[in-house]
């Protein structure tokens, strides 16, 4: 295709939204509607999935090591360990450190155990995580038969259930998403339709003085094209500035560690392109569809 032939299809398309007034305001109007609704769930879903991921990372095995163990047993167990396929890291915390970490964790219930500094009663314990989180237990089963392990902790129980609520959410908010993309186009396809409906008339004319298919598509494309990106402006703009905020100001997001949302850059910009192609890809989609049935005369 000719470089004017492009430049004509371009100006076509930019003419007509600019000569169908009310119905190119009731197009974006739509089109902005339902992304910023897109965009929201996006944003909502893609930051639960972010916490997810930090609870997931979170969850270790604490292997408690034996009283009697000396430290060329510790040093077997730790080669041990290392051995089993399904582990990624291990970290050696001694029982000062346990004990500490006790006494910060409990707060001011663990000030009686400051009595305990001098003769810690406490065991060396090696911290495991997991390659997949969702792997723990197979790597908390294998520990467990090792020589020098006096006990497991890992919280199974809660480690299990965060693992199958966190899938639940995966998935629903995936549907969820698939959801609202099938209602935008749904939504957008058909307001556009009203607009091609409306210069049916004019299409049946330029294909009976012999234009094209694509000659007489291309302009419908365009269009389509700049409805969806004019539609995406205002949500990228609210949510933007949103999330934004949100990474400034809210210290609730601060006072517990597992709440980590995406930081803004890249993800603001991240979102706003996805939202750009999302309207984009609608726009194009819902005006070739459209005008596909007037080019048969």
């Amino acid at each position: 295709m000719k470089i004017r032939t492009i430049n004509r299809h371009f100006r076509e398309g930019a003419k007509n939204i600019i000569r169908n007034g009310w119905m190119t305001l009731a197009s974006i109007g739509a089109v902005t509607t339902t992304l910023l609704l897109v965009g929201t769930f996006l944003a909502l879903i893609l930051n639960l999935n972010q916490i997810a991921n930090t609870l997931e990372e979170d969850v270790s095995v604490k292997a408690l090591i034996d009283l009697t163990a000396n430290e060329q047993q510790i040093e077997e167990l730790k080669t041990e360990i290392e051995r089993i396929p399904e582990v990624a890291s291990i970290t050696f915390s001694t029982k000062d450190q346990e004990l500490n970490a006790l006494i910060e964790e409990l707060g001011d219930e663990g000030k009686t155990w400051e009595l305990y500094e001098q003769d810690n009663p406490l065991n060396h314990a090696y911290i495991i995580k997991a390659t997949n989180p969702e792997d723990t237990a197979v790597v908390a089963r294998n520990v467990e038969t090792l020589a020098n392990v006096e006990d497991i902790v890992y919280g199974e129980d809660t480690a299990q259930k965060l693992f199958t609520f966190n899938n639940y959410a995966r998935n629903v908010g995936l549907a969820l998403i698939a959801g609202l993309i099938l209602t935008a186009v749904f939504l957008i396809s058909n307001t556009i339709k009203i607009t091609i409906v409306a210069r049916s008339r004019e299409i049946r004319i330029m294909k009976l003085v012999g234009a094209t298919n694509n000659f007489i598509r291309w302009p419908f494309f365009v269009e389509g094209m700049l409805l969806g990106l004019l539609g995406s402006i205002i949500p990228i703009i609210i949510l933007v500035s949103g999330y934004r905020y949100l990474d400034i100001n809210v210290e609730l997001l601060r006072q517990y560690s597992f709440i980590q949302i995406l930081p803004f850059n890249p993800f603001a910009w991240q979102l706003s392109l996805l939202i750009i192609g999302i309207g984009t890809v609608i726009g194009i989609w819902g005006s070739v569809m459209s005008v596909r049935k007037f080019l048969k005369v």
